[in-house]
């Protein structure tokens, strides 16, 4: 397993560099921003929250969530990602806390949430079971549950995940109700499903579906 996870460090730091400039990965147009900016907005709400950012790249989310005032924590097992994350964090005079862990089993205290958020990381882990446990656990009472993902099918193979791919079970993403069903059996509810196919968002039509999972803890 340490084999395995140590392939997927390898994938994700060697793609630190040009991360951002595809769509689906940073943010490319005013369009796209506004849009993402006001979908957080709307998720998070105008109170400050303790948000965790699990699988936080080169910080997506993090930085989304601390422009509009929230403590942001955020968890990445690529060291190359994480010092990307932190070079935008500077250059944008944002405070977010970096992490460098293990996003299925983060070393850090129970409770300590009101906000766990991850964009397309669940389909990476190889216990993606055992982490929505971990993260539940990390969440306080009235916490929420956010994933941001998709069902693009398990033939988009790149580099190490050719010959990984079946050792990770949601490879490739899964419809939405499956991954809400997966969700609701860990313990949170209630679980609701969006559709997240705005074309600004991505910066053009959607070619597979995007979707928002939604849970309380």
């Amino acid at each position: 397993m340490e084999e395995l996870k140590e392939l997927v460090r390898r994938h994700w730091d060697r793609r630190s560099t040009d991360f951002d400039l595809e769509a689906s990965h940073g943010l490319i147009t005013d369009a796209q921003a506004l849009a993402w900016h006001d979908l957080i907005t709307r998720l998070a709400g105008a109170v400050p929250l303790d948000v965790l950012d699990v699988g936080c790249g080169t910080g997506f989310l993090s930085l989304l969530f601390a422009a509009q005032g929230h403590r942001v924590t955020g968890v990445d097992m690529a060291p190359r990602m994480l010092v990307r994350a932190r070079e935008k964090a500077a250059a944008e005079g944002l405070a977010v806390n970096f992490l460098e862990c293990d996003v299925e089993a983060p070393d850090l205290p129970t409770a300590s949430y009101n906000l766990i958020v991850e964009r397309h990381v669940i389909w990476t882990l190889p216990h993606p079971a055992a982490a929505l446990d971990a993260w539940r656990q990390l969440l306080r009472r009235g916490g929420r549950l956010i994933l941001i993902e998709g069902h693009w099918g398990p033939d988009e193979r790149r580099d190490e995940y050719n010959d990984i791919h079946d050792r990770l079970p949601l490879f490739g993403g899964r419809p939405a109700a499956e991954m809400a069903a997966l969700v609701r059996a860990r313990g949170f509810t209630p679980v609701s499903v969006e559709p997240l196919m705005n074309p600004e968002l991505w910066t053009e039509s959607p070619s597979h579906p995007r979707y928002l999972v939604t849970a309380g803890a």
